[in-house]
């Protein structure tokens, strides 16, 4: 039986509260597929949009019975364990079980696929390359991490439209397929936006992450195309141009200019084109996205009328308020490279502005000990810089508890202050003098509960 979204109308999604996998689910019901899941937490916002759609389970938790023999198929999300007593029902049971790549390969079969790779930049090439295409309606689908402005899903699966977009995640692939994602949806345009060790806690070396990117690279098939940052010292180790048959493109950032806090494009007509992002990553970004552009037929000009009117990625160096001489912003950034990148980003454009810059360390890498070094002077721009971490966080993780002090000698930054209480980090912010001051805060998570809004409104009055 061919494995395609409109033949596989019975459904069931373990681990259905995650990010990307309730997006699948609202998707999958959307193309009239029979749908059910099950998960043992759902928060926001996927709760509220699985109840809108009649999909949210009646009560959290796993429920074998759920998993019966009329099924198409499982896939299971990366939150579930291998022990999952769903999982092992559906594998008693002699169902097809897939990963959420798995799926959406196997959904995609007959598309072009284009897949976005890299330790950071991969969901703003992929945010930017999907608002060209949707400014020209052009039809494809696509699978993106974050949620995009003017789309109201993170997933799209069509019959007829001829290719897919693909955020290509480097994590694991599902509890039981120890596979990077972006290895199973076998590109035909492939882009490796930058590498900077990630996930210490599935790749425990360097090297070993970086050998997944050169897997993906070599995957490149037969008169397929490879883009890549070619500034990127670990992306060179991987990206050699080895085989004839592939195309190689290399990218750097976009020509431009600063002008009062906005930043121009020149294109190769010496024309200036606005844009609402700045930073030299995003201008990495711009110049990725292009050439993925180029590759499906997209003139530099109509790339460029589009571009104008691209306000950037949800959570991706997003502006919370503006006011006559100070700017708040928050960023999704998290690992090394991101926020040495971001920062040196915000000083270059505002560049007689104090920059007062709070990082939230939440990830398991980003609070592991042993990953810690990797900070080292990576936070050295801004004027006042200042850590936040919870240590309740550790012990959910199961990490050992981490000293302030440790902290900061890992940053090697004297004048580092770190927070564990998010009352006491609100009041230090509150109590800085905000003339002609900018506010960067950086984290994957939510700096538990603090009131950026509230905060924002007081830095730009």
């Amino acid at each position: 039986m061919a494995t395609t979204p409109a033949s596989l109308q019975r459904l069931h999604l373990i681990a259905v509260g995650g990010s990307i996998m309730h997006n699948l689910a609202l998707a999958l019901h959307r193309r009239g597929a029979q749908v059910t899941g099950s998960d043992d937490e759902i928060f926001e916002p996927a709760k509220s949009r699985l109840a809108a759609a009649g999909l949210l389970p009646a009560q959290e938790g796993w429920f074998p019975e759920k998993i019966t023999a009329d099924l198409d198929a499982v896939i299971v999300g990366m939150h579930a364990r291998a022990d999952n007593p769903e999982l092992l029902r559906a594998q008693e049971l002699g169902l097809r079980v897939y990963s959420f790549p798995e799926f959406i390969y196997e959904a995609s079969r007959d598309k072009q696929r284009i897949v976005i790779g890299g330790s950071h930049g991969k969901t703003s090439i992929t945010s930017l390359i999907l608002h060209v295409l949707r400014y020209h309606n052009r039809k494809f689908d696509y699978a993106v991490g974050a949620q995009l402005e003017g789309f109201d899903l993170m997933v799209q699966l069509t019959e007829d439209a001829p290719i897919i977009i693909i955020e290509g995640d480097e994590y694991l692939s599902s509890p039981i397929d120890r596979r990077p994602k972006f290895h199973l949806y076998q590109h035909h345009i492939g882009v490796i936006s930058g590498i900077s060790w990630d996930h210490i806690n599935v790749f425990p070396t360097e090297e070993f992450y970086r050998e997944q990117f050169k897997i993906f690279a070599d995957m490149t098939p037969k008169a397929g195309t490879l883009i890549y940052d070619r500034d990127d010292e670990q992306v060179q180790l991987v990206t050699v141009p080895s085989n004839p048959d592939v195309t190689y493109i290399g990218y750097g950032p976009h020509e431009h200019v600063i002008r009062k806090g906005k930043t121009f494009l020149i294109t190769k007509k010496d024309e200036e084109v606005p844009i609402q992002v700045f930073g030299e990553h995003n201008l990495r970004n711009i110049s990725a996205a292009k050439e993925v552009c180029k590759q499906l037929g997209i003139k530099g000009k109509d790339f460029y009328e589009a571009l104008a009117t691209f306000k950037g990625a949800a959570r991706r160096l997003e502006l919370v308020r503006e006011g006559a001489d100070s700017v708040v912003y928050k960023d999704f950034a998290h690992a090394p490279s991101k926020l040495k990148a971001t920062a040196g980003a915000f000083k270059k454009q505002y560049p007689k502005r104090k920059l007062v810059a709070c990082l939230e360390l939440h990830t398991f890498s980003s609070l592991n000990p042993a990953f810690l070094p990797q900070y080292a002077h990576t936070f050295d721009t801004p004027d006042v810089a200042v850590v936040y971490f919870n240590p309740h966080v550790l012990e959910h993780k199961r990490l050992p508890a981490l000293p302030p002090e440790a902290v900061q000698a890992a940053f090697k930054r004297p004048d580092l202050r770190v927070f564990t209480d998010s009352k006491q980090l609100a009041e230090f912010l509150h109590e800085q003098d905000w003339q002609n001051a900018n506010l960067l805060m950086m984290s994957s998570g939510t700096f538990d509960g603090l009131d950026l809004v509230n905060l924002a409104t007081e830095v730009t009055k």
